[in-house]
């Protein structure tokens, strides 16, 4: 191999140096130049060309990858195709977190029949009237009358004279206990959880009021009278001496007028029977007593956490609540069969 000249030589540093330039470029994200950009070696000598030829391919390689991103990936098309963002929407977070959000508030069909049901006012209504209580009551009392011979459609009247009244005493107790009821988180008051308005439920029970006093009446106005009575004793009970001793006393007088409500009663306003036997009065105001009990077994503890002092609660902290319920199923089971046998022996009416 000959001596390069001096004029080679100078040629040959000149192209190293371009070829430095392009990986500097490279390595700051500039675009370098390809090879086919560098001058070309008129007469290359030696090696010395070749090997600057292939550095300066070597730096292009990378900055043309970098100078070439790829494309980024988007939601693939029916053929495998490859979307924009005008067509397919940009698929961005909050694209994918609103239609997340909105399968999530999107609930099942039967689950939102059952919560509009659930929520229905007139379904809220019968629950907030204590339907059980109501029911169970205006039953017995129909009963006591079927025994006691009175004809059919007055049993019917009967029935729906008590029974109006009942839910009136329950929705003014639910009324008056929405704080009580909102305190301890009670289950099943629509009330004090919001979903029944209580002006929703004053007007239902002020529309009972101006129903039940026409039912009443129309089995006398004696006898109507005396519903009408058990029915305010009741609701004045929801408010005064329910908290202490004397709670059992609404109990006993409502309890004791319904006696007077059947013997006086009949069909239409101007019936007008006897008057009750006094056995079966006190024996009602004694039951009363006992059904006070059972439903106040329910809530102890809550009314003891209130400070509360009535009869129930004092007789469940000195026996037991356990002990409590089974002596007073047994008293209302016993004062029941006594007015049976009085009722059977004497009669309802003097």
């Amino acid at each position: 191999m000959s001596k390069s000249r001096p004029w080679q030589r100078k040629a040959a540093g000149a192209r190293t140096e371009d070829a430095a330039d392009p990986a500097a470029e490279a390595a700051e994200g500039t675009p370098a130049a390809t090879s086919d950009e560098v001058r070309p070696d008129p007469a290359p000598a030696d090696g010395a060309a070749d090997r600057s030829s292939t550095a300066v391919e070597a730096a292009a390689q990378p900055a043309a990858t970098q100078a070439a991103p790829a494309a980024p990936a988007g939601p693939a098309g029916p053929a495998g195709t490859i979307f924009d963002d005008e067509t397919a929407g940009d698929g961005s977070d909050d694209d994918r977190s609103t239609a997340g959000a909105a399968g999530d508030r999107t609930p099942a069909a039967g689950a939102v029949r059952r919560h509009r049901a659930r929520d229905w006012t007139p379904f809220l209504l019968v629950r907030a009237a204590h339907p059980r209580q109501a029911v169970l009551t205006a039953v017995g009392i129909t009963v006591a009358a079927a025994l006691a011979g009175r004809p059919s459609r007055e049993l019917a009247l009967i029935f729906a004279t008590v029974l109006v009244g009942q839910c009136i005493l329950g929705w003014h107790n639910d009324l008056v206990d929405e704080p009580v009821d909102l305190a301890h988180e009670r289950t099943g008051k629509p009330i004090s959880d919001g979903r029944l308005d209580p002006g929703t439920a004053w007007f239902t029970l002020c529309c009972g009021v101006l129903l039940v006093v026409p039912l009443a009446v129309s089995n006398g106005v004696v006898a109507g009278l005396c519903y009408l009575a058990s029915v305010v004793v009741g609701m004045i009970g929801n408010v005064v001496l329910r908290r202490g001793l004397l709670s059992f006393v609404p109990w006993a007088v409502s309890f004791a007028l319904y006696p007077a409500f059947l013997s006086y009663g009949g069909w239409g306003g101007s019936a007008h029977g006897p008057a009750p036997e006094i056995v079966m009065v006190v024996l009602s105001a004694l039951l009363g007593v006992g059904v006070h009990v059972l439903l106040a077994l329910w809530g102890l503890v809550a009314d003891n956490d209130d400070g509360w002092t009535y009869l129930p609660l004092k007789l469940g902290l000195r026996m037991g609540a356990g002990r409590l319920l089974t002596l007073s199923l047994i008293y209302a089971l016993v004062v029941t069969a006594a007015l049976l046998y009085a009722g059977h022996e004497v009669g309802l009416s003097q």
